[in-house]
């Protein structure tokens, strides 16, 4: 099959699931298509699906990464020893764990293409993600608490794992509570790779977002908890601070030199 006879399939899929989307026509335009495609993928409740769905998503998702352009971590060059500043999608890269900014649901952004990073690694995860995130919610019986971390398989991410953290929101002054919950995030995240055998982690700037943390003060957090972390347990996970906007490059860019 070609990207887009895998596209039209999955729409059909995904439409035929819910009656009230039946209705919906299949748009000619191929942004449109995919528009459509992420937003089903979005709103689409964490449940099974057939594997003959799965091996199609697998193949395309897999094929839209590989043709943004796959990162490989060892190709980058490092700012100090074990430590790494990169500006880009971090659905692209390929190392041992990538953070994703969750929500204390832990199934990921269900708004149709929204542009946070819960909804991009979703999206080009694959629906996995969401049923596998269901069922650890599930077996936890309570809403994921602000400051810790789960992980999971990356699916169709070029990465091996995913780790999920939810970070403080920001609703007035920032207060000593939520730096301590940010820094948390970031090293439960190292805890928690470190006891599953994961040798990189890259992370995405938590809470800065949806969540209002004010950038700069975030980014001295994640730099201080990730120098403190691998000095004080003598870790050699290596750790890739991702940006995506310029700002945060420059913020990053002047703390680690």
């Amino acid at each position: 099959m070609t990207q887009a006879e895998r596209r039209i399939y999955l729409i059909g899929e995904l439409l035929k699931e819910q009656q009230k989307y039946r209705d919906i026509e299949i748009p000619q335009n191929e942004q449109d298509q995919k528009r459509l495609l992420r937003s089903l993928m979005n709103v689409r409740p964490p449940q099974p699906i057939g594997e003959d769905f799965l091996t199609v998503q697998n193949a395309y998702l897999q094929e839209e990464t590989a043709r943004k352009g796959i990162t490989d971590v060892t190709d980058l060059t490092p700012v100090e020893l074990g430590i790494y500043l990169w500006q880009g999608d971090i659905t692209t890269l390929k190392c041992g764990a990538i953070v994703n900014a969750a929500n204390s649901q832990m199934l990921g952004c269900f708004c149709p293409c929204h542009g946070c990073i819960d909804n991009a690694t979703h999206t080009y995860a694959g629906i996995q993600l969401r049923l596998a995130c269901a069922e650890l919610m599930e077996e936890q019986g309570h809403e994921e608490p602000t400051g810790q971390a789960k992980l999971t398989p990356a699916y169709n991410l070029p990465c091996d794992y995913i780790l999920h953290t939810v970070g403080p929101i920001i609703c007035g002054r920032l207060t000593e509570k939520d730096k301590i919950l940010l820094a948390s995030c970031y090293r439960s995240c190292l805890e928690l790779a470190e006891q599953n055998g994961v040798d990189s982690v890259a992370f995405c700037c938590i809470s800065t977002g949806e969540f209002h943390f004010p950038n700069e003060e975030a980014a001295k957090i994640a730099v201080q908890t990730v120098k403190e972390y691998r000095r004080q347990t003598n870790s050699r996970i290596e750790v890739i601070f991702n940006v995506f906007k310029q700002m945060d490059y420059e913020i990053y860019r002047e703390l680690l030199g």
